[in-house]
C-alpha cells in the first residue's frame, strides 16, 4: 500500500510538473454537438440505403450514451442492442464484427465470450478512433442485414473523425506569462475555464480567512499549495448545505472527517462528491487547483 501511495503521489507530481511548463496535452473529447453529427451522418446513410427501421446510438469513450435515434419501423429491442453495440466496440477498441465472426468461427471455447457481461457480439458496433485515441463509439441495429449496419455505424464514425480533427486542430495554445499569473494569484482568478473540448479548469486560488465546506459533484480537485498554510477537512459530512450552482453543493461545516495541515509544495487530490473544507488558513494562502471532470 505504501508503495502505491508513492507512485501516486509521485504520478500527481510529475502532472503539476508537466502543468507548470504549459506541457499539458488535450484529451481529444466527442461533444454532445459532435454526437449529434455523428447521428445526422448515419441517419442520412441509412436512408440513402433504405434502411429506415435502423436505430443508431453513440456514447463517449466510457461507454455512456450520448445520443440515440430510432427510425420509423424499428423492433422494440432495438435500442437495447444498439447502445450494447457501440459500448462493446468502445471496451474492446473492436468492431463487434470481429466477435461475431469469432464466436462463429469453429475454434473451440469460443462461444464462452457470448456469456461475459454488457457484451453485445453483434455486427454493427464501430469505435471512434482519432490519432490512436479512442473517443466513443457507434452501434447500429435495425437495418436489413448486419452489413448494412455495420455501413450506417461506419458512416456516422467518419462523421465523427472528421468533426474531431477540425476542433482539434483550430483549438489554440493556451499560455499565461508570469505577469498575468501573479495577477490572478493577487485577487484569486479562473486562469484557464473548461470549453467543449476540454474536460478540465485551472484556477489560482486565494484564499484570506476559511471558507464554507464544498462538494463537487462531478469535478475532482487536484490542488497544489504554492504559499502559506491551512488547516484542511476532508469527508465527513457537511452541514447545513444547499446547492448554490448546477453540481457545486455548500455547507457552513463539516462533521467528522480527516483534518490535515497542509503548506507549500503539499498536493492533494479530493475526488467528486468528497465534502472538503479549508477550517482555517493563514492570510494569503495561494494554491492551484486543477478541476478534471
Amino acid at each position: 500500500m505504501k508503495i502505491r501511495m508513492l507512485i501516486f503521489n509521485l504520478a500527481i507530481a510529475l502532472l503539476w510538473i508537466t502543468v507548470a511548463n504549459g506541457q499539458v496535452a488535450d484529451k481529444k473529447v466527442l461533444t454532445l454537438d459532435g454526437a449529434k453529427r455523428v447521428i445526422a451522418a448515419a441517419e442520412d446513410h441509412a436512408r440513402q440505403v433504405s434502411a429506415p427501421g435502423a436505430v443508431i446510438a453513440v456514447v463517449d469513450d466510457g461507454g455512456n450514451l450520448m445520443a440515440l435515434e430510432r427510425l420509423d419501423g424499428t423492433f422494440s429491442a432495438g435500442a437495447n442492442v444498439s447502445i450494447g453495440k457501440a459500448r462493446t466496440a468502445v471496451r474492446f477498441k473492436k468492431p463487434t464484427r470481429f466477435f461475431e465472426e469469432l464466436i462463429n468461427s469453429s475454434g473451440k471455447g469460443r462461444t464462452v465470450m457470448a456469456a461475459l457481461d454488457d457484451f453485445t457480439p453483434l455486427i454493427g458496433g464501430i469505435p471512434i478512433m482519432v490519432d490512436d485515441q479512442i473517443i466513443g463509439g457507434v452501434g447500429v441495429s435495425g437495418a436489413s442485414s448486419a452489413q448494412q449496419d455495420e455501413e450506417v455505424a461506419l458512416a456516422g464514425t467518419a462523421a465523427a473523425k472528421d468533426f474531431v480533427k477540425s476542433s482539434v486542430a483550430s483549438a489554440p495554445i493556451t499560455y499565461f506569462d508570469r505577469d498575468q499569473v501573479k495577477a490572478a494569484f493577487a485577487k484569486g482568478a479562473i486562469l484557464l475555464d473548461g470549453s467543449p473540448n476540454r474536460n478540465y479548469m485551472i484556477h489560482a486560488s486565494r484564499r484570506e480567512s476559511a471558507g464554507m465546506a464544498e462538494i463537487h459533484t462531478k469535478d475532482t480537485d487536484i490542488i497544489y499549495v504554492l504559499g502559506g498554510k491551512a488547516t484542511f477537512v476532508t469527508g465527513g459530512t457537511a452541514v447545513e448545505t444547499k446547492t448554490v450552482a448546477p453540481d457545486e453543493i455548500r455547507g457552513s461545516s463539516i462533521q467528522g472527517g480527516e483534518t490535515r495541515e497542509i503548506a507549500q509544495g503539499d498536493v492533494i487530490v479530493v475526488p467528486n462528491g468528497v465534502p472538503h473544507w479549508f477550517r482555517q488558513v493563514t492570510d494569503p494562502f495561494t494554491y492551484y487547483v486543477v478541476k478534471v471532470r
